[in-house]
């Protein structure tokens, strides 16, 4: 087994293991931090694929995507705090 064969198997176990504490997460703020972890799955999976094929397409969208879970992450941590404060 290659290690890029590897690190797609890690991605697809902790993506398994977020939508898990996805769906039974006691909290809203456990479901944001899984949902953001899903995400980095995602994102790690785009990157691997990206080294395996030639051209720079799959690594730009791993850059925007990038930019745009850092952007949600932001958002949501936002959110739950305005909810604290009620």
């Amino acid at each position: 087994m290659e290690p890029l064969d590897i690190a797609l198997a890690v991605a697809a176990a902790a993506f398994a293991f977020t939508a898990v504490r996805i769906v039974r997460g006691p909290a809203d703020a456990d479901r944001v931090v899984a949902g953001d972890l899903a995400y980095f799955a995602f994102v790690a999976t785009a990157a691997v694929i990206g080294v395996r094929l030639p051209g720079t397409s799959f690594l730009t969208l791993v850059l925007v995507a990038t930019l745009i879970g850092f952007l949600s992450s932001l958002s949501w941590a936002r959110l739950l705090d305005r909810e604290e404060e009620r």
